[in-house]
C-alpha cells in the first residue's frame, strides 16, 4: 500500500475518482505527492471536480439571479468541470493540532502557491492565470479542445 494514502483526504480521493478516466491515475499520484510535501497541519482538498450541468447552472446563477458572490462565468456545459477535466482546491489547516483540519482557506499564502506551482509543472492550467476572470482555486486540462467540441461528442468523458 502507498504510505502517502495515510495523509490523504478521503473526500479528495472520492472526488479524484469522478475525474476523466484518462486523468485519474496521474492526478491521484500528483495529489499524493504534493499533499505529503505539505507540512504537518496542512492538507490539500479538492473542493470540486466533476459537476453536472445543473450544478454548473446553479453556480452560474449565484450572484446573478440568486444571492451570493459570482464565482463562475461558465454556464452548464461550458465548464471543463462538466467533463471531468477540472478541479478546484482549498487548503485545510489543523490549527488546534487535533487532526480535524477545521480551517479552510483559499488565501494565496505560501502553501496555496506551493500547490499552484506544483500542478502547473504537471501541465494543469491555473485559473489564477485567466485573463479576465481570476479563479484562483481552479485547475483544468483542455487538451486543446473547447467545451463546445467536448459537448458535441455527447459523452460525459469525451476522448481526449
Amino acid at each position: 500500500m502507498d504510505y502517502r494514502l495515510q495523509y490523504a483526504d478521503k473526500i479528495t480521493l472520492d472526488r479524484i475518482n469522478l475525474m476523466h478516466p484518462d486523468l485519474r491515475d496521474d492526478l491521484l499520484n500528483d495529489y499524493l505527492t504534493i499533499n505529503t510535501a505539505l507540512p504537518k497541519g496542512v492538507r490539500l482538498r479538492f473542493s470540486q471536480t466533476l459537476r453536472t450541468t445543473k450544478e454548473q447552472n446553479d453556480l452560474y446563477a449565484q450572484g446573478r439571479t440568486v444571492k451570493g458572490k459570482i464565482v463562475t462565468n461558465a454556464k452548464g456545459g461550458q465548464s471543463y468541470h462538466n467533463f471531468g477535466l477540472a478541479f478546484d482546491i482549498v487548503i485545510l489547516y489543523d490549527r488546534d493540532n487535533n487532526g480535524s483540519f477545521e480551517t479552510a482557506s483559499w488565501d494565496l499564502d505560501k502553501y496555496f502557491m506551493q500547490v499552484v506551482s506544483f500542478f502547473k509543472t504537471k501541465g494543469w492550467f491555473w485559473g489564477g492565470d485567466f485573463k479576465y476572470f481570476k479563479d484562483n482555486p481552479h485547475f483544468e486540462k483542455t487538451f486543446g479542445k473547447t467545451t463546445a467540441q467536448l459537448r458535441a461528442t455527447g459523452k460525459l468523458y469525451p476522448t481526449i
